[in-house]
């Protein structure tokens, strides 16, 4: 199974699957808003997507991912929208049967989200500015 969404407000509940039998290891990853940003302390980030674009290009990353690692179930939430400081933006679950697989597979996927699935983030500084914020691998 491969599901992805890109969703506004907040993250889905997680819930617990005890079914992956073949699956020794379950790799969860949660992306969350530090409290600086280019130096600078900020209240939050805001997400925008391309949309439309950006649900593809995530399903498809998220299918190129499961073809290039052995891993199985793939599940990847991504929130759009003001999220403020300490909160998660983005939540990636990864099976496989072991887990270096799972651990290059999310860490391939992730460089490749920043470069390829159109969603830019905003810096909202405590100052009041909005500056856009580089993503690094």
């Amino acid at each position: 199974m491969i599901e992805t969404s890109i969703v506004e407000g907040e993250l889905p509940p997680w819930k617990n699957d005890d079914s992956h039998e073949g699956h020794g290891a379950e790799l969860v990853f949660y992306g969350r808003v530090r409290d600086e940003e280019l130096g600078k302390k900020i209240l939050a980030l805001e997400y925008e997507h391309y949309e439309g674009m950006a649900e593809k290009e995530l399903q498809q990353l998220a299918e190129d991912t499961a073809e290039k690692f052995p891993i199985g179930d793939f599940v990847c939430h991504h929130r759009i929208g003001k999220i403020a400081v300490g909160e998660a933006s983005i939540r990636v679950s990864i099976w496989s049967k072991h887990r270096v697989e799972g651990l290059e597979a999310m860490a391939w996927f992730i460089s490749e989200l920043k470069v390829r699935v159109p969603i830019w983030k905003w810096a909202l500084t405590v100052d009041g500015e909005r500056l856009p914020s580089k993503c690094k691998h």
